[in-house]
């Protein structure tokens, strides 16, 4: 049974992205700036742009946009510096590449800025799927694991109910009002007459 880590789910896919050579970054507060990179319409390298998901891991292919022959790909980790931004320009980043255990940095373009914006959603939301799972599945594991309460009666034990109103018994008859009785003599005691009728009142 194949492991759920082999499956490979595409993320973004942008057909023209563009590849610059990156010089060494003189101030860390300064910044990777674009207009350091020379001239912006001459890119080292032109061609296709996927985001790829493998399990928990992310990673950002640049291909040959006719043949898919790979260029270079970015392991990419959350805050880690495998991309930052540039200081002049929302279409530009640095990326950082791997080739068996060596690493560079490159300078990433974008021809429309709907673009770069799409390339920094699809990362940010990867690791907030990611996110979501994990307290999913905390919530679960913490449901499971709360103990269940026991109501049922032990050995010896019994059950005593009140009634208001009475004592204790299995009885729930409601107590009648008592009928009228004769009185001493034995006579039923005169009952009112009814009201005479209108105009008949004096």
């Amino acid at each position: 049974m194949s492991d759920d880590s082999d499956y490979e789910s595409v993320l973004l896919v942008i057909r023209e992205c563009y590849v610059y050579k990156v010089p060494p970054l003189q101030s860390s507060s300064r910044g990777y700036r674009a207009a350091d990179w020379g001239n912006v319409d001459e890119p080292l390298w032109r061609g296709r742009l996927r985001i790829i998901a493998q399990g928990k891991k992310c990673f950002i292919r640049l291909e040959d946009g006719q043949t898919g022959e790979l260029f270079a790909v970015c392991p990419y980790e959350e805050n880690k510096g495998c991309v930052e931004s540039v200081t002049d320009s929302s279409r530009y980043f640095v990326v950082r590449i791997e080739d068996q255990g060596r690493h560079a940095f490159i300078g990433l373009g974008f021809l429309d800025r709907s673009h770069a914006f799409d390339f920094n959603v699809a990362l940010q939301d990867h690791f907030k799927h990611l996110a979501a799972e994990e307290r999913s599945a905390e919530q679960k594991k913490a449901g499971v694991q709360q103990p269940k309460l026991d109501f049922s009666l032990k050995e010896g034990q019994t059950l005593n109910l009140t009634i208001a109103g009475g004592g204790t018994g299995a009885s729930t008859r409601r107590n009648r009002p008592p009928r009228p009785t004769a009185s001493d003599d034995g006579v039923l005691p005169a009952l009112l007459p009814p009201p005479p009728p209108p105009g008949k009142r004096k």
